[in-house]
């Protein structure tokens, strides 16, 4: 994987970016109900995301919806802070949903709805997880590639790069 280009409007490892920063994230798609045809034919399904700081967690849902092509609706969580995807020590966002589930152990730590990007003190190289449908488990890692201190002017959040097919969300094995 490339790295990107160093500059001086890049935040290294920022403590508290601003809202006003860009951050440069890369998703890939790592587990989910796919054939292994279509696997064969897409060994990386990746999607490259700019979203402003003040943009919230839920936006980041839609985008990423919108970006794998995925036409329904279900719940989904974000998990940072752990040491990879699937981490049970990682701080679980979730939508209001699922704070009332009993099924949630431990208690998510906060609403993709009011949580922002910058808030969450993420540093270029960091990754985190974002799972979506909690019946087929589609499961990504969201690698934070750039975080830059000015945003151009531009409409956000925005996909930048596409790698791989989308596979399709409800896969037939017959």
């Amino acid at each position: 994987m490339a790295k990107t280009k160093k500059s001086e409007n890049i935040t290294k490892k920022a403590v508290n970016p601003s809202s006003n920063a860009l951050y440069l994230l890369e998703v890939f798609l790592i587990d989910g109900p796919i054939t292994e045809k279509f696997a064969a034919e897409n060994p990386v399904v990746s999607r490259t995301i700019e979203i402003k700081g003040s943009n919230t967690l839920a936006d980041l849902h839609k985008i990423i919806f919108k970006a794998f092509d995925r036409q329904d609706e279900h719940m989904y969580e974000f998990q940072v802070g752990g040491s990879r995807p699937q981490d049970p020590n990682a701080r679980r966002y979730c939508i209001k949903q699922a704070f009332s589930s009993s099924d949630f152990t431990p208690a998510p730590t906060g609403d993709v709805s009011s949580t922002s990007i910058a808030s969450l003190g993420l540093s270029i190289d960091d990754a985190f997880g974002y799972w979506f449908d909690f019946g087929d488990d589609w499961w990504h890692q969201i690698n934070v590639i750039n975080i830059k201190d000015l945003v151009q002017s531009g409409k956000y959040p925005r996909i930048t790069q596409r790698v791989g097919a989308s596979p399709p969300q409800y896969t037939d094995f017959e």
